[in-house]
């Protein structure tokens, strides 16, 4: 019953910003974690980043503290991913989906997760 809609990638410099939306529905949704994933032309796809169903304890990827800021916003069931300082290393389509409550001891798996949504693009020009 889960289902999300990602928005808000984009073509940007190094250095500059975007923000992901990431709309979700469905009871599954709204009272699971939710994390990020990203997959680049070639490669795995990865975990970024995560936040508790309340909207509290997020986590992020290493390479990515201190640049990426996930958000909550419960009453609109959309959560947000705020991508400051942006490098080409960061181009890659982008996903959420619903993770399990253990994400902070245990970093989401995304080879475990069987739905995802169509993703957002985001290239990062050097």
């Amino acid at each position: 019953q889960v289902q999300v809609v990602e928005s808000g990638g984009g073509l940007v410099q190094a250095g500059g910003s975007l923000r992901l939306s990431c709309a979700g529905s469905g009871v599954t949704f709204r009272s699971s974690a939710v994390g990020w994933f990203r997959q680049a032309p070639g490669k795995e796809r990865e975990f970024v980043a995560a936040i508790g169903w309340s909207g509290r304890n997020p986590y992020y990827e290493d390479s990515v503290k201190g640049r990426f800021t996930i958000s909550r916003d419960v009453y609109e069931n959309t959560v947000t991913l705020q991508m400051n300082g942006l490098k080409p290393e960061d181009t890659a389509d982008y996903y959420c989906a619903p993770v399990l409550p253990n994400y902070l001891d245990y970093e989401p798996d995304p080879e475990k997760i069987g739905f995802w949504g169509q993703g957002t693009q985001v290239t990062v020009s050097s």
